[in-house]
């Protein structure tokens, strides 16, 4: 297997220009988006938002890695600030956004986030599913990074005792990312982020992608 797949993680420096970030950042500051304190959920249907999915240099790459087309359905923008200084515990992504809801062995529990139907996705179904995250600030040892447990996510969906004991025993890798730069990632690979110990801003859009939204049982994925 090559590294990424190994790994479940690719670091791609440099992708997009200071220029090119520097727009997006004011394409988002001035919509009209509903924002949490940490950032913003449902942003495909953001112009901006949408036109950065479907960029060949984010494509070519989310394609690689599936295998196969690279359709993008969800966007999600991470904004860490000394205001917003949160950490995330260390947890793999398996919830998915569902155009309905279907009983289907092995998917669930199901609820609604901010008007969209989802459910925690079994094993086979988010290996079909890879993410890329831009990163719109340097991403520094100081602001609280994105932190990883290489090749976690061969390891199927994992419970939180199982998740806990990786952690404890695992080699965390800090993504230290520049401005401009990208994280491409498993939705299984368990990871984390810990306080910005610095007052400076870790904002990141994340977007993932999917072969098909066709899925097992009926079910399709929805844009969000």
């Amino acid at each position: 297997m090559s590294d990424w797949q190994t790994a479940g993680f690719r670091i791609v420096p440099g992708v997009f220009s200071k220029a090119e970030v520097t727009a997006l950042q004011s394409a988002l500051a001035n919509s009209a988006i509903a924002r949490s304190r940490a950032g913003a959920r449902h942003l495909l249907g953001e112009p901006a938002v949408l036109r950065v999915a479907r960029d060949p240099r984010l494509s070519v790459i989310a394609a690689e890695a599936l295998g196969d087309e690279a359709l993008p359905f969800r966007a999600t923008l991470f904004d860490k600030s000394l205001r917003a200084n949160w950490l995330v515990v260390w947890h793999q992504d398996t919830a998915l956004p569902l155009r309905s809801r279907k009983e289907v062995r092995g998917w669930g529990p199901w609820s609604m986030k901010a008007g969209i139907l989802y459910a925690h996705a079994p094993a086979e179904a988010l290996s079909r599913i890879v993410a890329i995250r831009l990163h719109l600030d340097d991403s520094l040892a100081s602001n609280g990074p994105l932190r990883i447990l290489p090749g976690t996510h061969t390891m199927g969906v994992l419970g939180d005792d199982r998740i806990g004991e990786l952690a404890r025993t695992g080699s965390p890798f800090e993504c230290l990312v520049a401005r401009g730069g990208l994280v491409t990632m498993r939705p299984l690979l368990v990871h984390a982020s810990s306080k910005a110990a610095v007052p400076s801003s870790r904002r990141v859009l994340h977007i993932e992608y999917a072969a098909s939204r066709q899925l097992e049982g009926g079910l399709e994925l929805d844009v969000a």
